[in-house]
């Protein structure tokens, strides 16, 4: 069979979200890309893997980049709104999400999108990567590329091409991490060798009745039978609502997390690989089954997902079209994010540390604030804490992942744009989240775009310019440091971002800009789809909770803007109160974005 060759400036290889992110940057930046994804679908965690429900980066001065841009086209996309369970304060339809990036991937004139492709080949020079060879429509092809970015949830590129990679765990002795276990229990205890990576779960998707669940449900059979213990049974189903009344299973307790020989993931025989996905395909089947047992039919299969391989944006199935792995390979970059980069520096503050380099300058390119999540078999494992109370409700502290941990310390043209940067297994647990990874993967394709257009290399590519592209960018500003009191839409944004990376001091430690207030006003910010205005009074717990009350009804108020969350703190007793927000009755809670008067 004879080889077709094509040639790429970057090429992008896998369909996670960072992928996409990357491949859409690079092209918006004047790069010749080409997106290569196994799949029929493009967005990975967002979309094929049906991750609806988000994690992090929710509050609104982390809603920059693309992850923002994103947030706010399902807004005007979903005509029921976001607010639609109690995971998150978002919730999409896969095809909605999935419709929004082909969208923006079909509007970038230097970029291609070849789906269906199987990876055969990386072929390297030295410390380069010089070509791909592939598998396309019963075609062989030859790449040759200049940039080369993995954007898999799993380091798929990193073994074919022989660059250096951390798979599992590390022990607390090497680098001093909290909540890493010791070197004699990695060596003593099966536990660690059965269990190498964080739990996946394959998604599968239900579909809610009209009305209530009916009164007289039965339990759960085994394994699920304590999954809804913790919570009870409706709480349960509709932790993941989505629009419509789809519901997202993706359950950790006793539910469809998949534990069983996750070696197989990385076997060098397909046979064995096709049987972890069997199995755990299997089980989510059989986790939405007894959940539709016991709620006497009121859960039923979601019709959801088109069939695999067919590029529709909807289908018949009820099956994600892919799992969601939450770990797999991680790079060895030239910076190693560990997990006290990701922890508040000391008492009472409320960021982490700024990753500097040796001239004190910072190199940050994307900002996460989840709390670190880790799934296993058995109780949850204790993690240092890096949450606070924050607008009502319990919120990650931030942190910024830099430059280097996007840039392979074995080859010279090989970026990561997904989970599978330079992170440690305890870290990974906060920086594996799909808002998070969209900014990722737009600093990856920002970088490679702009080495191109320098004619650096990717390791002497000046941080400061890539960081002055991203905060720029015409159609996705991203801020690649975490002010507080600062939220995307703040008149002078920009300048505030630009303030903390000439001058990394500035940035205090509770996340403000050392001596210029942000001029936070609670009766201004953003309008947003499905928006009312409500009348009553608030009250605070005094414990950082705070309530609504109407006469006709009493909900949790939260709020995600900052100039709201300073009037919520100062409140003193009972206040009546004007004030704009969406009501979501699942979580419960009403979200509130302002004062109207």
């Amino acid at each position: 069979m004879s080889t077709t060759r094509e040639q790429a400036q970057v090429v992008v290889w896998g369909g996670g979200t960072g992928g996409v992110a990357a491949a859409l940057q690079a092209a918006r930046g004047g790069a010749d890309t080409l997106l290569l994804t196994p799949g029929a679908w493009l967005g990975g965690m967002v979309s094929a893997a049906g991750v609806c429900a988000p994690d992090g980066n929710e509050l609104s001065p982390w809603q920059t980049g693309l992850w923002g841009a994103f947030l706010r086209e399902l807004q005007r996309r979903e005509p029921e709104g976001l607010d639609q369970n109690w995971v998150s304060c978002f919730g999409y339809r896969p095809a909605t999400a999935e419709a929004i990036l082909r969208r923006w991937c079909q509007a970038e004139p230097r970029l291609r999108w070849w789906p269906g492709v199987r990876l055969k080949a990386v072929r390297r020079r030295g410390s380069r990567i010089h070509s791909l060879e592939l598998q396309r429509e019963g075609q062989s092809l030859a790449v040759d590329l200049e940039l080369l970015i993995d954007g898999s949830d799993r380091g798929d590129l990193f073994p074919l091409a022989d660059a250096p990679y951390r798979l599992g765990w590390e022990a607390r002795e090497q680098w001093g991490e909290p909540s890493a276990p010791g070197q004699a229990a990695l060596d003593l205890d099966p536990f660690f060798e059965e269990q190498p990576l964080q739990s996946p779960t394959w998604v599968v998707m239900g579909q809610l009745a009209e009305g209530p669940m009916p009164p007289g449900v039965q339990g759960l059979p085994a394994p699920f039978t304590a999954a809804a213990e913790a919570f009870g049974l409706e709480r349960t189903i509709t932790y993941g609502r989505l629009p419509g009344g789809l519901v997202m299973l993706n359950w950790p307790l006793h539910g469809n997390d998949w534990h069983g020989q996750l070696d197989r993931l990385f076997h060098a025989d397909p046979a064995r690989r096709a049987s972890l996905y069997r199995d755990m395909r299997e089980h989510s089947l059989a986790f939405a089954t007894a959940l539709q047992e016991a709620s006497a039919g009121w859960l039923g299969p979601g019709r959801c997902f088109p069939g695999f391989g067919d590029g529709a944006l909807e289908g018949p199935e009820a099956l994600a079209l892919m799992p969601y792995w939450r770990e797999g390979r991680r790079l060895v970059g030239r910076e190693l994010v560990i997990e006290q980069l990701l922890l508040p520096q000391g008492p009472g503050e409320s960021i982490a540390a700024l990753p500097l380099d040796g001239r004190g300058q910072t190199t940050a390119i994307a900002v996460g604030n989840y709390a670190n999540d880790h799934h296993y078999p058995g109780d949850d494992w204790p993690l240092a804490a890096k949450s606070c109370r924050w607008g009502g409700r319990w919120s990650g502290t931030p942190f910024a992942i830099p430059y280097g941990a996007l840039l392979s310390a074995g080859l010279d043209n090989l970026l990561a744009a997904d989970k599978c940067c330079s992170v440690s297994h305890m870290a990974n647990g906060a920086t594996r989240l799909q808002p998070l990874v969209f900014n990722l993967g737009q600093a990856a394709g920002a970088a490679a775009a702009l080495s191109l257009r320098l004619g650096v290399s990717l390791a002497e590519l000046p941080v400061r310019q890539l960081q002055e592209a991203l905060i720029g960018d015409a159609q996705a500003p991203a801020g690649p440091v975490p002010l507080w009191d600062t939220p995307w839409h703040h008149p002078h944004w920009a300048e505030r971002q630009r303030a903390v990376l000439d001058e990394p001091t500035l940035l205090a430690a509770d996340g403000s800009l050392s001596g210029r207030p942000a001029g936070l006003n609670p009766q201004r910010g953003p309008a947003e789809p499905g928006e009312s205005l409500w009348q009553g009074q608030v009250s605070a717990d005094g414990e950082g909770g705070y309530r609504f009350d109407n006469g006709g009804g009493s909900w949790p108020l939260i709020t995600l803007e900052p100039a709201l969350h300073r009037w919520l703190q100062q409140l003193d007793g009972c206040r009546s109160v004007e004030l704009v927000g969406c009501l979501n009755p699942w979580g419960p809670w009403l979200r509130a974005s302002r004062l109207a008067r």
